[in-house]
């Protein structure tokens, strides 16, 4: 076990996968000799030359659009996209090539590219920064969509995700890279699989990314006042491991859905029409989700307002509760 921060685990894995594979190497604006804007890519082009670490143009399109030719030729290429709110560019790349070939083949061509982006907000970022893009990629068939919450599942999780013969979206959670936490360094879950990081029996909390802390402070609290609240990090967006989560409010009859994105045809709407579809008749209250709200991420002032916390996810325990 070591300890260290998300942004230096996802940034040793990169570095095992290089090591472990020549077919891999890394695209993304300022990612070689910068090391990337929140430096996750530090040491890796000096280490591994220019021609395996590539800082591309500014042309996110581009970066795709050569990363599906590699993967066509045997690479394994991983995309870096600097911001989330820089991906829509590369959004024709991404939804109608990427995500298709390999059924397009018949599974005969492999299209194993990770692209990974920092998402999300809370770190007082200017317009385009802070953008929670993960529904559209959830939504498009032949799109693999992970994302961690912590320094281990980070590093577990991009080794996953580079080894896949699929096309992943790895979502990082850029307020928490300067997260510190214990790393195993070897896998301990499948990619795909949703993972209870606090059981409980009054209620089923489930979160991802950047709101599985507050989750768990959520927890904390509620325990203070004599509730026991189970709370799961979904981990992978698509595909959903609704098992985890159906067996779980099987239990405690209630459930809470948290994510940072907007509340309409977001990842919770899909969890609750699932949940009510497999196990209605085992709930005790409504479905409910706390979530950001349906307009443009707001000015760096106001998203501590806008953002889900705790006192917003409390007010919704105690709600489920309530029934």
């Amino acid at each position: 076990m070591t300890t260290t921060t998300l942004a230096r685990a996802i940034n040793d894995g990169l570095r095992h996968a290089l090591m472990t594979d020549p077919a891999v190497l890394l695209l993304g604006e300022d990612i070689g000799r910068l090391g990337g804007v929140f430096r996750v890519t530090d040491g890796l082009c000096a280490d591994f030359g220019t021609s395996r670490v590539v800082d591309t143009p500014l042309g996110e399109a581009g970066i795709v659009g050569t990363a599906v030719g590699l993967a066509m030729r045997g690479y394994r290429p991983v995309c870096e996209i600097q911001f989330d709110g820089f991906v829509y560019p590369a959004v024709n790349q991404i939804i109608s090539q990427l995500a298709k070939y390999r059924h397009r083949s018949g599974g005969r061509i492999a299209m194993p590219v990770v692209i990974r982006i920092p998402y999300g907000g809370g770190i007082g970022s200017i317009e385009h920064h802070s953008e929670s893009p993960e529904a559209y990629f959830a939504h498009t068939p032949g799109l693999k969509v992970v994302t961690c919450a912590t320094p281990d599942d980070a590093f577990s999780m991009i080794g996953q995700a580079i080894s896949s013969d699929d096309p992943v979206i790895f979502l990082e959670p850029k307020r928490r890279y300067w997260t510190k936490g214990e790393v195993s360094g070897a896998p301990s879950l499948d990619l795909h699989r949703a993972r209870t990081v606090r059981t409980g029996s009054d209620l089923t909390l489930v979160a991802y990314g950047p709101l599985v802390a507050p989750a768990l402070e959520t927890a904390r609290i509620a325990g203070e006042e004599g509730h026991s609240v189970e709370v799961i990090d979904l981990r992978s967006l698509a595909p959903l491991d609704t098992d985890t989560v159906m067996a779980s409010v099987l239990r405690t009859g209630r459930l809470v859905i948290t994510h940072e994105a907007s509340r309409t045809h977001g990842i919770g709407a899909e969890i609750a029409a699932r949940v009510q579809e497999e196990a209605f008749y085992a709930l005790e209250a409504p479905v409910l989700r706390v979530t950001g709200y349906d307009t443009p991420y707001p000015p760096s002032r106001l998203e501590e307002d806008w953002l889900p916390g705790v006192d917003r996810m409390l007010a919704a325990v105690d709600r489920s509760l309530a029934h």
